[in-house]
C-alpha cells in the first residue's frame, strides 16, 4: 500500500469537515429539472436542488420585474409536491398570477410578517417543519450567517427554500451582491413578447440570469415564462441552442 493510499482517507475527511463548516451536506440532493436542457445542463446534477436555499431578484425595482420574478418563483413552488409557505411583507401578492403559472392557491399558506427579522424566523421555522413542498420568503437583506441557517434548515428537512429579495429603495439593492450560502443565485428581467401573426398579447418573456451555482458556471437564458404548469420553454427561435449563445455574447459585449 503506497503513501498516497494512507493520504486518501485523511483527505477526504479533511474535505468533509470543511465542507461541513461552510454548511454543505454531504448527502446526495434531489433535484428539480427546468425541463429545458441548456438550463439544467448548466445546474450541477441537471436541475434545482431540493433541500437547499436560493436566491431570486427581479432585474429591476419596479412592479414589472418584481412580478416577474414572483412568478418565476411560483412557477418553481408549483412543480413541488406539498404545500407552499409564502411568507410577505407586503399585501402585494396577486393570487391569479400565481395560479397562472400553476400555483393555485389551496396549496399555498400566505403569512404576512411584520419586518425581515420576522420572515427569516417564519422562513427558518417553515424550512425545519420538513412537511412543505417549498417556503417562499420575500427579504430585503440576507447576511451570510442567516443564509447558513436557512441552509441547513433546508438540508434538514428536505424542502426547498427560495429568498426572493426585494428592496423598498433600488439603494439597498447593492446587498445582493454580498456573498451567502445559496446554492444558486437568480435574477428576472421582462423581455418584450414576440409579435404575433393576429391582434393580441404573446406569451411573456423574460431574461433569465443564473449569477452564482455553486460548483457550476453562471449563464443568461431568453426564455418564455412559465406556463399553466409552472414550464418554462426556450423560444422558437432560440430552442436550437446557436442563437440562445449568440444572444449572449451580444449581451456580454453590449
Amino acid at each position: 500500500m503506497t503513501a498516497e493510499t494512507h493520504k486518501k482517507p485523511g483527505l477526504e475527511t479533511l474535505r468533509a469537515a470543511i465542507s461541513r463548516l461552510e454548511g454543505h451536506s454531504d448527502r446526495r440532493r434531489k433535484m428539480l429539472p427546468f425541463g429545458v436542457r441548456e438550463i439544467d445542463g448548466r445546474l450541477p446534477g441537471g436541475g434545482l436542488a431540493l433541500g437547499a436555499l436560493h436566491e431570486v431578484a427581479g432585474g429591476g425595482n419596479d412592479a414589472l420585474h418584481s412580478a416577474a420574478a414572483g412568478q418565476f418563483c411560483a412557477g418553481i413552488a408549483a412543480r413541488t409536491r406539498g404545500k407552499v409557505l409564502w411568507i410577505v411583507t407586503r399585501q402585494d401578492v396577486f393570487a391569479p398570477s400565481l395560479k397562472q403559472v400553476g400555483l393555485s392557491a389551496r396549496r399555498t399558506i400566505f403569512v404576512e410578517a411584520s419586518s425581515d427579522v420576522d420572515v427569516l424566523a417564519c422562513f427558518e421555522e417553515g424550512l425545519r417543519h420538513g412537511g412543505l413542498g417549498a417556503v417562499v420568503a420575500e427579504v430585503a437583506r440576507l447576511s451570510m450567517t442567516a443564509s447558513r441557517r436557512l441552509q441547513l434548515a433546508a438540508e434538514t428537512s428536505g424542502s426547498l427554500g427560495i429568498a426572493i429579495r426585494r428592496w423598498r429603495r433600488q439603494t439597498d439593492a447593492a446587498d445582493f451582491g454580498q456573498p451567502t450560502a445559496s446554492v444558486t443565485r437568480w435574477r428576472v428581467s421582462v423581455l418584450p413578447s414576440a409579435p404575433l401573426p393576429v391582434p393580441g398579447v404573446g406569451r411573456p418573456r423574460w431574461l433569465l440570469e443564473l449569477i452564482r451555482a455553486r460548483a457550476g458556471e453562471c449563464a443568461d437564458f431568453e426564455v418564455e415564462a412559465c406556463d399553466g404548469k409552472g414550464r418554462l420553454s426556450l423560444p422558437a427561435a432560440l430552442a436550437d441552442g446557436s442563437d440562445q449563445e449568440a444572444a449572449g455574447q451580444r449581451r456580454a459585449r453590449a
